[in-house]
């Protein structure tokens, strides 16, 4: 390899990649072409999954406790924050569908109408 083809280290290259990257998300963020919502009415307050659980299969699970406790909002299941309790969201299925705190009667109504629903998270 002659004098000539070896003008740039590798260490050049990866921080020209990265002023480069930085530069762009900078160049980005001050003409405004990158927005940050505010409005949090329609955001994932977390994922989570669902573990069917039987007497025969032990399942695993943490030791810690989550962040997140859970409370009944009108009848159906809600997630709240607890540094932030006002920060809550209804737990839906993957069709978006709410998921009920307790079973329904088959007589009543399919949503309480009354805000002072029974609170089965305990």
């Amino acid at each position: 390899m002659s004098q000539n083809e070896a003008r740039y280290t590798v260490r050049s290259l990866i921080v020209t990649a990265l002023v480069a990257v930085i530069g762009t998300v900078l160049a980005l963020e001050m003409s405004g072409k990158i927005s940050h919502s505010d409005n949090k009415d329609h955001m994932p307050v977390g994922d989570f999954q669902a573990i069917h659980v039987t007497e025969d299969d032990p399942f695993r699970m943490s030791p810690k406790a989550s962040e997140l406790h859970a409370v009944c909002e009108n009848g159906y299941l809600a997630i709240a924050a607890d540094v932030d309790p006002s920060f809550r969201g209804i737990l839906v299925d993957y069709k978006n569908r709410g998921v009920r705190c307790s079973r329904p009667s088959p007589t009543g109504p399919a949503v309480p109408s009354s805000p002072e629903a029974p609170d089965s998270n305990g």
